[in-house]
């Protein structure tokens, strides 16, 4: 990518992030799309300046012969657009070439998510660890995190990265509810359960314990209520994911499809099928548009249809 290109992204990543709020995974992956189509241009002589719609076309008919799928290309166009709209207001083009462009339609891939039983077949699994004597500190301590983690999920349906950055001073005082910083910037409240607050309450006495050893030997305080010596200060995002694969494996269930979203979906599911409003479950979750949310009673659809279907 030229440099004037990298100019463009550069600036128009900054708009993002100051005028929209837009999250740092979210930053990445505009950064990952337009760097591609930028080096995708710079290698047939053009660049963000003088690509016209043919040649954003054929950037899309490559995707596709490439063997991308429609979300993918999808996604692509999308940030494409919005970076040409950007130009078009900061003056950098005279058109918008991005402007009339029908893309791909991605197919309504609906969630994966989990049975009840198999939520609570993961939860004892992690309280059972929790309860049982470690071999170190360091690993009663992570048994410890992993339970707490696992319950503040299943219990407020938080996206991975809101759970594992949670500042410690949203933990303290044995709350009931939580504030929670989102996409955007949004802030919502979200209630936690009974064995939720008994694990938060237990893994913050370890974290702190932990702490104030730490800060014996100079290290600084850390904001985080689960502290790590990784460079974003905090569990990892990548961390959490191959634990709760163990902890599905050690359960006794399929590690291969279950994520943190997983769970995050297995939240918003059970709690539509016991009767809760749309609109709170929205809220819960952080949804800007109830459209996001709705997905859930497809989930329910399906799963009704396969029962039908199987019994």
């Amino acid at each position: 990518m030229s440099g004037a290109g990298r100019g463009w992204l550069d600036a128009f990543l900054e708009a993002m992030a100051a005028e929209r709020g837009a999250a740092r995974n979210t930053l990445l992956a505009y950064a990952r799309d337009l760097g591609d189509f930028g080096a995708w241009l710079g290698a047939r002589g053009a660049d963000f300046a003088t690509a016209d719609r043919a040649a954003i076309e054929g950037y899309l008919a490559a995707l596709e012969a490439a063997g991308m799928s429609p979300a993918t290309r999808a996604r692509r166009l999308s940030a494409i657009r919005q970076l040409m709209r950007f130009a078009l207001s900061e003056g950098w083009r005279a058109d918008d070439p991005a402007a009339r462009l029908s893309g791909p339609r991605p197919g309504r891939k609906l969630p994966g998510t989990l049975s009840v039983a198999e939520v609570a077949r993961m939860l004892d699994s992690a309280r059972i660890a929790a309860d049982a004597p470690g071999s170190d500190d360091d690993s009663a301590a992570g048994v410890l995190r992993l339970h707490c983690l696992m319950e503040l999920l299943y219990a407020t349906g938080l996206r991975v990265t809101e759970l594992v950055s949670l500042p410690v001073q949203a933990a303290r005082g044995n709350p009931r509810l939580l504030m929670v910083r989102g996409k955007g910037g949004r802030e919502r409240i979200v209630p936690l359960s009974d064995p939720a607050r008994a694990a938060l309450a237990r893994w913050l006495a370890t974290r702190d314990r932990a702490e104030t050893e730490a800060r014996r030997r100079g290290a600084r305080p850390s904001p985080f209520l689960f502290p790590s010596g990784a460079r974003a200060g905090h569990f990892g995002r990548g961390a959490f994911w191959a634990a709760l694969k163990g902890l599905a494996a050690r359960a006794g269930l399929d590690a291969q499809g279950i994520s943190p979203h997983t769970l995050r979906h297995a939240f918003a599911t059970h709690l539509l099928a016991n009767g809760a409003d749309l609109r709170v479950i929205q809220t819960l979750l952080g949804h800007a548009d109830v459209s996001t949310t709705e997905i859930y009673t497809h989930v329910l659809d399906e799963r009704l249809k396969s029962l039908v279907l199987t019994h």
